[in-house]
């Protein structure tokens, strides 16, 4: 198994806290949900235990579980570095990278925990899918400066062309796509949908 990089936990508003006792808590959780422990089955106590604070440090930073884990998630999925502008296949292939060596780290082994979750009704899949729009935003801003451009056609759909640029990187670290490869996926992505939308 992967080792559980050490990790600095968001820090939110308010007074300073302690960043060791944050960092222990996210680690705790990512280390329980890289071992299988589902997002369902996490318990405060467990995590408590495994960060060795109290559960009362817990709940001082995050309100509930779900605040905790998407913390956690937050931490291994930070977000992609802002497009140069220079053109719309290097700004892509830049984001389709960034993604791809994001989930080629923990967040592979961690992010398959969270599929369950996400697909019923609740609080933490509102938070994660807003999480995702942050990120997807960038994806968007680059598809419509190439429309100002005239890089990509007037008429092209951003939403779908967003949603096809990630779709590869989620597949194959699913493991649903095994004869995909990865091999300068990035690449090979972005080439195939702006084959489709460019000018």
């Amino acid at each position: 198994m992967t080792a559980i990089p050490t990790l600095s936990a968001p820090r939110p508003p308010g007074r300073p806290r302690s960043s060791h006792a944050d960092a222990a808590i996210v680690n705790a959780v990512l280390s329980l949900l890289a071992e299988g422990t589902t997002v369902e089955a996490l318990t405060m106590e467990a995590v408590a235990a495994r960060a060795g604070v109290g559960k009362a440090t817990i709940y001082r930073r995050f309100a509930d579980k779900d605040e905790l884990v998407l913390a956690a998630v937050e931490a291994i999925k930070p977000r992609p570095p802002e497009p140069l502008g220079e053109s719309v296949r290097d700004d892509l292939v830049a984001i389709a990278r960034h993604v791809t060596r994001v989930r080629e780290g923990i967040a592979g082994q961690i992010m398959p925990c969270m599929v369950p979750e996400l697909q019923r009704p609740g609080r933490l899949r509102d938070l994660y899918l807003k999480l995702v729009e942050d990120r997807r935003e960038i994806t968007r801003s680059v598809l419509r400066r190439g429309i100002a451009s005239g890089e990509l056609r007037p008429d092209t759909d951003i939403e779908l062309a967003a949603v096809l640029l990630s779709a590869p990187n989620t597949m194959t670290s699913l493991g649903f796509s095994p004869m995909l490869g990865k091999d300068e996926l990035a690449e090979r992505t972005v080439d195939m949908v702006l084959h489709g939308i460019s000018t």
